[in-house]
């Protein structure tokens, strides 16, 4: 073995290249190429638009339409592992969320209508027929 490269092997790695191990991903072996992908840091831990991933994921959900009985509770146990009750719960809070908006406006008004016209009072239909 060369004195070069006991010397290198022995030496503690600069800070770049921790942050590029740090990035190395081992199932793919995909390294980011500095020249073309900027090496950054962890991810911040608050995400920009103030909605999660699982929140994302939610609004995505809820924009799909399903065929059959039950494909959507499964969608929901499967693809965001939550239960029923939790996924509701949460979504209820979502419609009334500033940022949800901002990210899926139709969606979001969607079921804001819906929350409304079911809340209240079924329309009286006077025609005056009894039957």
């Amino acid at each position: 073995m060369s004195a070069d490269h006991a010397r290198d092997r022995d030496r503690a790695p600069r800070e770049s290249e921790a942050t590029d191990a740090a990035l190395w991903d081992p199932e793919t072996g995909d390294a980011p190429d500095p020249v073309t992908e900027p090496v950054t840091g962890p991810a911040p831990s608050a995400p920009q638009d103030g909605l999660t991933e699982r929140d994302r994921m939610i609004l995505a959900l809820e924009s799909r339409t399903f065929r059959y009985v039950g494909a959507k509770e499964r969608a929901i146990r499967e693809e965001i592992g939550i239960s029923k009750v939790a996924y509701y719960v949460r979504l209820n809070a979502l419609l009334d969320d500033p940022s949800a908006l901002r990210a899926a406006p139709a969606v979001v008004n969607r079921l804001r209508d819906r929350r409304t016209s079911e809340d209240g009072v079924p329309p009286v239909r006077d025609s005056g027929r009894v039957a």
